[in-house]
């Protein structure tokens, strides 16, 4: 009991120091609504830890977002992926905060983002260079709206606060921003790996999942299991608040070997550079074949994560024959609830019944070393570093189809992939392009640049490419209005396009000759472009609009309306 109670006031000392380094009452909330999240910080991501919070707004767009705190806007960015419309606002407290997937900006921002996107021709822009006195920003003044632009997979504000010298971003729950949560984090499985080739666990030197259950006390407890030399372990496990449904990442995970931390993760703070190695904090084999994440208890001498502390031996457990283990993982979301998942071990020198493949080919990668291998056509050129360890790679070209090793082992770095075009017709050449055909039902499009006898492209991911080509031209369709329509109500005008080869490329659309701004949902193909952006002289007006796919075919619709300008 003493020795629980002890560790209950390090932990409390310990998340006191954390909390008090962050100002608790300066910063408000970015909406008028209770802050319940669909996404917390730090949760596992695609190749990436999430880098705030994302609050949900109710399942719809247009709430009122709010400064968080006085200051200055810093940078806006408008872009079809990623944050989507985003506005970053400058604290005179050494903070930035961030608010993304907007779906609109305040009166005075929205006209100074769209005076830059005419004038520059294009939806897409960043703006970085603001004086303090450009866009100064009050405490609780109206910023933007909420919406579902960019990456987002539906409505909400994604909301971060950054260190503006460092740009390292910090959970923003440690600004004293309330949610409810009662409940504990909830272990649903967990995996045992033997990480030597002279390890064995149950009589395997392999990996695999045991069986666990909820004890009476609401904690986890896994199977016995008999082992020895090095193992380690990997638990997927999350956490829920007390409004929603969803799944939420945890704050922290640490293990204890016989009571003695061997590991611990913390999600206080992280840089933007180091995200990536998410595919080395989790079973990255497991997420590409199954699509769950394991985040594991032990670490590559590599993995350079500053969100780790205090390992002993990178969490790597060696297990000693005649000798009895607790190994005890404990996850604790920010509301300090927590769960431990208990994993008795036993030591005992075993024969392997079932061992790993060891893998062996004809193409060995040496991390360290620049590789470059070309089979029938093909080549694959690996800078330095690109690949974490020293590997063997599975190449081979069947058919025209590159087969890169499956897409099992992440990537530190982009390599080139070239194919030999020589054998094709010019006229063939212009409707090539690179395709990644994992999915074959659904060829992805892979940058591809062109020369005389070659193409290529740079990729993170391995896995299977060929060459693919695009004859159809985009499709292109008005909607809601037929050509010759008068339409003096209607605020808006709307157009579909899609693309069954290489994809959406880029658009024009002009009315009477001049530019318009159309904006492009690309998850249901729509542009629509708003009235209210251009005064219309006369009735009449042509409308026209060329889209281009990724190989350069074409297409154009013409279409003449009639609206009077209404005042």
């Amino acid at each position: 009991m003493r020795k629980i109670v002890f560790i209950l006031l390090v932990f409390s000392y310990f998340f006191g120091i954390c909390q008090d380094k962050y100002p608790k009452d300066y910063f408000q909330s970015p909406l008028n609504i209770p802050i319940i999240l669909s996404g917390s910080f730090g949760e596992l991501r695609n190749n990436h830890f999430h880098s705030g919070l994302d609050i949900k707004t109710q399942g719809i767009e247009g709430l009122e977002v709010f400064a968080a705190a006085e200051g200055y806007i810093s940078r806006i960015k408008v872009s079809q992926y990623g944050f989507g419309k985003s506005v970053y606002i400058t604290h005179p407290n050494g903070y930035t905060t961030v608010y993304a997937h907007l779906s609109k900006f305040a009166p005075k921002i929205e006209a100074y983002v769209k005076s830059i996107q005419y004038k520059k021709e294009a939806y897409d822009i960043e703006e970085t260079r603001f004086k303090e006195d450009t866009f100064p920003i009050e405490k609780g003044e109206l910023i933007a709206f909420s919406g579902d632009t960019g990456g987002s997979g539906g409505p909400h504000l994604h909301f971060e606060i950054r260190d503006t010298e460092s740009e390292k971003i910090i959970n923003p729950l440690f600004f004293g921003f309330a949610i409810n949560d009662s409940i504990p984090p909830i272990f649903q499985s967990v995996k045992v790996y033997a990480l030597e080739h002279n390890s064995h666990i149950n009589h395997q030197n392999n990996s695999f999942q045991l069986p666990i259950k909820k004890s009476v006390d609401g904690n986890f407890i896994a199977d016995k299991i008999i082992a020895n030399n090095a193992i380690g372990f990997g638990v997927d496990v999350f956490d829920k608040g007390d409004e929603a449904y969803n799944k939420l990442g945890i704050q922290s995970l640490e293990m204890l070997v016989n009571g003695k931390r061997f590991y611990h993760h913390d999600l206080e703070t992280f840089s933007f550079s180091e995200s990536k190695y998410i595919n080395l904090h989790i079973d990255y084999e497991h997420f590409k074949k199954y699509k769950s994440q394991f985040q594991k208890t032990f670490i590559d001498s590599v993995n350079t994560l500053s969100t780790y502390k205090e390992l002993i031996d990178f969490g790597k457990i060696n297990i000693e024959k005649d000798l009895n283990y607790t190994i005890s993982i404990i996850a604790k979301d920010f509301s300090g609830n927590e769960s431990t998942l208990k994993i008795p071990v036993i030591g005992k020198e075993t024969d392997a019944t079932l061992t790993k493949k060891i893998d062996t080919t004809s193409f060995k990668i040496i991390a360290k070393n620049f590789n470059k291998y070309t089979l029938d056509g093909v080549t694959i050129a690996f800078p330095k570093n690109t690949f974490y360890k020293d590997t063997y790679l599975d190449f081979k070209v069947e058919n025209g189809i590159a087969k890169i090793h499956p897409q099992t082992i992440p990537l530190d770095d982009h390599f080139t992939l070239t194919f030999d075009v020589s054998k094709y017709t010019e006229q063939e050449k212009k409707q090539l392009y690179i395709a990644n055909i994992d999915y074959p039902k659904y060829p992805r499009y892979q940058y591809t640049r062109k020369k005389d006898s070659t193409f290529f492209t740079t990729t993170k991911y391995l896995g299977n490419y060929t060459l693919a080509i695009d004859n159809q031209i985009p499709k292109v369709q008005l909607l809601h209005i037929k050509d010759g329509q008068w339409i003096s109500n209607s605020e808006t005008l709307k157009v579909k396009i899609s693309d069954i080869g290489s994809g959406i490329n880029t658009f024009r659309a002009t009315i009477n000759d001049e530019w318009i701004l159309m904006e492009y949902n690309h998850k249901t193909g729509i542009l629509t472009y708003d009235f209210t952006d251009k005064i219309l002289v006369g009735s009449k007006h042509l409308f026209k609009i060329v889209v281009y796919d990724n190989v350069g075919n074409t297409n154009e619709l013409f279409a003449t309306f009639f609206k009077k300008q209404v005042n």
